[in-house]
């Protein structure tokens, strides 16, 4: 395995199997920089969103890479205050131009019931999944997805759409491994991401992680990294130093074993869970 390689979406289009999130990373020259060094240490999936503000700077640091604009697959997401047809229509439209793209890989509804909408949430989800399945029609988009979506989200967004979809981008690492929504993902053909990958900082503090750290010779970050493809999920790390930028790249060269898989899987509520989107 490589960066390079792929998952087979469920409409045939292929998605890199590590992506490099840019949650939390500021616009301007620190998120400029790092996507560089992403693209540079070999990433080809990058992964933005409308609410990180800093959709300009991946599409400046991706022009400045050079790399084929085929080679890339780049996903963007449709911030909570754009859910309607027609608020969502123009959300995807800026996010193309803020990105500089002609299309856009993967495009997610971020949040299935923000507070604005929690009165009519399916209603306000079918119009905007309209929006996108017609700029997948125009050639703005290539494949459809959901974040944060809990089972009951895509069921309800299932009952009008005409294209499923593809991806489920949710909290997921060692210390909350939402099995139930994975498997409900599995069960309809939609890959798992992983957001979050390495928690928000506390998987770090898990004593068992250090001492497999140890074991393999690696980081804890390769670790779980290696512990959520060997799921089959697709892990999104996120970091503006390139060392480890460079570092979350290494982890094609060792695998877990079964037992270590399972001591991993024990390891539920460790280090602290995601939220409850109904809530938020």
């Amino acid at each position: 395995m490589s960066l390079t390689d792929t998952y087979t979406l469920s409409n045939g289009v292929e998605i890199p199997i590590v992506g490099f999130g840019t949650w939390q990373t500021p616009d301007g020259e620190v998120a400029e920089s790092s996507v560089l060094s992403a693209l540079n240490a070999g990433y080809r999936h990058i992964d933005t969103a409308a609410i990180y503000g800093n959709e300009e700077s991946v599409g400046r640091a991706i022009a400045k890479s050079e790399v084929p604009r085929e080679e890339l697959f780049v996903t963007t997401k449709l911030w909570n205050a754009n859910h309607s047809y027609d608020l969502a229509k123009e959300a995807i439209d800026g996010s193309l131009e803020r990105l500089g793209l002609n299309y856009i890989d993967l495009y997610l509804i971020h949040w299935p019931n923000p507070s604005e909408f929690r009165d009519h949430w399916k209603e306000a989800n079918a119009g905007t999944w309209q929006a996108m399945e017609e700029a997948v029609y125009a050639g703005k988009i290539r494949s459809l997805g959901v974040s944060n979506f809990l089972s009951h989200h895509i069921d309800a967004l299932l009952e009008t759409a005409n294209i499923k979809p593809v991806a489920n981008q949710i909290f997921l690492n060692p210390s909350d491994q939402q099995k139930d929504l994975v498997a409900y993902n599995k069960e309809h053909d939609i890959l798992s991401e992983a957001y979050s990958p390495l928690g928000t900082g506390k998987i770090f503090d898990v004593p068992e992680l250090n001492v497999l750290a140890n074991v393999y010779n690696k980081t804890i970050a390769q670790i779980v990294l290696r512990w959520s493809l060997q799921h089959g999920f697709l892990p999104l790390p996120k970091s503006v130093h390139e060392d480890r930028i460079i570092e979350n790249t290494e982890i094609f060269d060792f695998e877990l074993s079964d037992k270590d898989m399972q001591a991993i899987d024990g390891l539920e509520g460790t280090a602290g869970t995601g939220p409850d989107p109904d809530n938020k």
